[in-house]
């Protein structure tokens, strides 16, 4: 990957679109990355050249980001929508106990057992919806995936396999089960045209709403470190 020369080293993660016109630089708050989208058909050189000319820029912009640490006992953390407080359980898993999530064993694992236990809670959730749609337009899924993706909360490939954030199970039931239909939407539509929502609003009915939420606070779900 393309670095600009440190200290710190800092990587470039180079986009190529066919509607760029001209080479830009964004820092994501969310994570540090640093993307630069470039014409299809410029020269990675005069890519880099553009970054190193920004180099000061990209370094105070990282430097502007609020400083987040892994996740310890009596944080909070969004479980479908529920803001709940990690606590010592003694349970052999993760147990929800009125507002808190009881985590068993070393208290400084909190974060991975956290992450463990909603990726477990999101593949369930996410497949049963997903097959759910699926049937009711008389196709199948393949595959489910889950992945940290910050770009998207979900694909569908053309032979059926889906790939999900496993962050959505942070957010209320309802934007789940949307962000699953919308995708096995595109088993019918591989696109956003209007035939696609039309299949959308057959599967999942005010649909509107859960996008919104996801507009307004999908940032929220990428705050946790895990």
């Amino acid at each position: 990957m393309p670095t600009l020369p440190g200290p710190p080293p800092v990587e470039i993660t180079l986009r190529r679109s066919a509607r760029s016109t001209r080479f830009s630089l964004r820092v994501s708050q969310l994570d540090g990355r640093v993307t630069l989208s470039m014409p299809l058909r410029a020269r990675e050189r005069d890519a880099m050249e553009f970054a190193l000319g920004h180099e000061s820029w990209v370094r105070a912009a990282l430097a502007r980001r609020p400083t987040q640490s892994l996740l310890r006992m009596g944080d909070t953390v969004l479980v479908e929508g529920r803001l709940l407080t990690l606590a010592p359980g003694t349970t052999r898993s993760p147990v929800i106990a009125g507002d808190s999530l009881l985590l068993p064993g070393d208290p400084a694992q909190a974060a991975t057992r956290t992450a463990a236990y909603l990726k477990t809670l999101a593949r369930d959730r996410l497949a049963a919806a997903s097959d759910h749609y699926a049937a009711q337009i008389g196709r199948k899924v393949t595959r489910i995936t889950l992945r940290d993706t910050r770009s998207r909360w979900g694909s569908c490939a053309h032979d059926g396999a889906l790939m999900y954030s496993w962050r959505l199970i942070m957010a209320p039931p309802p934007v789940l089960t949307y962000v699953a239909a919308h995708e096995v939407a595109h088993m019918v539509e591989m696109n956003h045209s209007d035939a696609f929502w039309d299949v959308v609003n057959r599967l999942y009915p005010g649909w509107q709403a859960q996008r919104k939420w996801l507009h307004a606070h999908g940032r929220e779900l990428h705050a946790y470190q895990f």
